[in-house]
């Protein structure tokens, strides 16, 4: 079933009077973009630039270890450079319409999808320097359908150049909440990539929008500094000198400080020859 475009998600349109306003995100700590009808997009003049990208979905009913409900499949790529986005990339609008031009490419990183008209779901102008557009489809297929097309983009001409392959969003948060959606959201995304997804998300009805508030605040709280491991060892060596010290205090005291007290190695050892130094030194006095 292909996903309703932006314009249909606000319902009917009203017979006169003004339209109601494109939907916002509105997720704090996420700046907005400004949003813009398809026909406004396609009146901008020839010194705008048009991207093209597409969300591919499914609805997914497996449980995470028996408990957690997974609820949607959601495709994204792992970059050239190392940054996560969605299939899709740069139309020339001198030789291809939005759809042909976005078919052309996924062509090329997935082989195996088409995607019309009906699957447009929004528009957006970039920040900043360049004059850019955004636009963005969505598609939800079954999910042995998305699963074919998983396998496919392993075959596909992009895959292990500028694709470095597919991987799934995961929509639920755990009980640190930091697993799961936050953890992903805390990675880099490409352009406007992480605003689409969570735009989407919210629109499609995919995640409730107090989650997904929830889950970016998670990616923003100062994080915990990590264990020094190596902390410990530095620790244990202390003590172990400053038993040392006081076993060679103790038997200098006592005037009983014998090269072999110096031979004893770890805690234990060092804890006996202090007793023994101990009794030694109450039987000279």
């Amino acid at each position: 079933m292909a996903a309703v475009g932006t314009m249909a998600a606000m319902g009917p349109l009203p017979t006169m009077g003004t339209l109601p306003p494109l939907p916002t995100l509105g997720v704090p700590g996420v700046p907005e973009l400004k949003p813009l009808t398809r026909y406004e997009a396609m009146r901008l003049g020839p010194g705008w630039s048009h991207s093209c990208h597409a969300m591919l979905y499914a609805p997914n009913p497996g449980m995470l270890f028996g408990r957690i409900p997974l609820r949607y499949a959601v495709l994204m790529q792992m970059r050239f450079d190392g940054l996560l986005g969605f299939p899709g990339g740069f139309v020339d609008r001198r030789y291809w319409s939005l759809e042909d031009g976005l078919n052309r490419v996924l062509g090329l990183g997935l082989g195996c999808v088409r995607l019309t008209e009906a699957d447009y779901l929004c528009s957006h102008l970039t920040e900043g320097p360049h004059r850019v557009v955004a636009h963005f489809y969505a598609r939800q297929l079954t999910l042995e359908e998305l699963h074919t097309i998983e396998i496919s983009a392993v075959h596909s001409r992009d895959h292990g150049m500028e694709v470095m392959g597919m991987v799934r969003v995961p929509l639920y948060t755990q009980k640190d909440r930091m697993g799961g959606l936050p953890n992903f959201l805390a990675n880099s995304f490409v352009g406007t990539a992480k605003f689409q997804l969570l735009f989407a998300l919210k629109i499609l009805n995919m995640v409730p929008e107090e989650k997904l508030a929830e889950a970016v605040a998670a990616t923003q709280r100062p994080k915990k500094a990590a264990i020094d491991h190596s902390g410990g060892h530095h620790r244990a060596g202390n003590e172990l000198a400053r038993a040392g010290n006081e076993l060679g205090e103790r038997g200098e005291h006592h005037g009983m400080v014998h090269g072999g007290a110096e031979q004893l190695v770890g805690l234990e050892g060092e804890a006996e020859g202090l007793e023994q130094s101990d009794e030694q030194g109450e039987g000279m006095e």
